[in-house]
């Protein structure tokens, strides 16, 4: 991969799946803002442009030919569909079942103190709510007829026409939705000042902040399958035929 500052997040993500890692660490968002060129993104995030493309190069030498990313943009659709079900969508839920309670005894404990745990509570509650409906419209509607149109691709049979007019209707509702979480994630972060525990937190506390920045980094992950790799491919094989 050649690093160049006029390339976007998207580009360098699916180029070199280890410079999701390197945008996390530095909170740079490759996922709902992929389409910002390097250069933009780390004006935006203040950071040096040079020293970014310095971790890029450190990360990508560093994985070299030891990487065990798939390529997700050569596997089929149906094993991305597979491996966004099987590892993000469930790893939402677990996590969701386990936050929400979490929050809650922390909240309990400390939100006399830290009034911003209760707006981290909310908005948590809300982003979780829409996660919940979310995953269920992927996979009973879109992600099924998206298996099924690339299986009719591959066996040269007639494409049947979705319910919803093209793929890019429910995808154009899916990215809007990514949007809307990315936004809750920000807001989280910001209520919890970076998730850095403050002086008095107790072992629940920390465990949340950690738990928060864990399930932020995973749904950035996820987000940026669907938006940058799943979607695309489908809405192209989708004009395609």
């Amino acid at each position: 991969m050649t690093v160049s500052t006029s390339k976007t997040l998207r580009e360098l993500a699916l180029e070199f799946p280890e410079a999701t890692r390197v945008f996390e660490k530095l909170g740079i968002d490759y996922c709902c803002g992929g389409n910002k060129s390097l250069e933009e993104a780390c004006a935006a995030a203040g950071l040096s442009t040079e020293a970014v493309m310095e971790r890029l190069a450190a990360a990508e030498e560093k994985s070299g030919a030891n990487s065990k990313d798939r390529d997700w943009q050569k596997e089929q659709l149906a094993d991305l569909v597979d491996h966004i079900v099987a590892t993000h969508h469930k790893y939402t839920r677990e996590e969701i079942a386990r936050l929400a309670p979490l929050l809650n005894k922390v909240c309990s404990v400390h939100g006399q103190n830290h009034h911003e745990l209760e707006d981290i509570r909310e908005t948590f509650r809300g982003l979780a709510q829409e996660l919940s409906g979310h995953m269920m419209k992927e996979e009973m509607v879109l992600f099924p007829y998206i298996v099924r149109m690339e299986e009719a691709v591959i066996q040269k049979d007639p494409v049947l026409p979705p319910p919803f007019g093209t793929v890019q209707n429910p995808v154009n509702m899916m990215m809007h939705e990514h949007d809307s979480a990315g936004q809750a994630l920000r807001a989280m972060r910001q209520s919890g000042s970076g998730y850095q525990p403050p002086a008095d937190a107790c072992i629940s506390y920390q465990t949340l902040y950690k738990a928060l920045a864990e399930f932020e980094a995973d749904l950035h992950q996820h987000i940026h399958l669907e938006n940058n790799i799943l979607f695309p491919r489908a809405v192209e094989m989708g004009r395609a035929h």
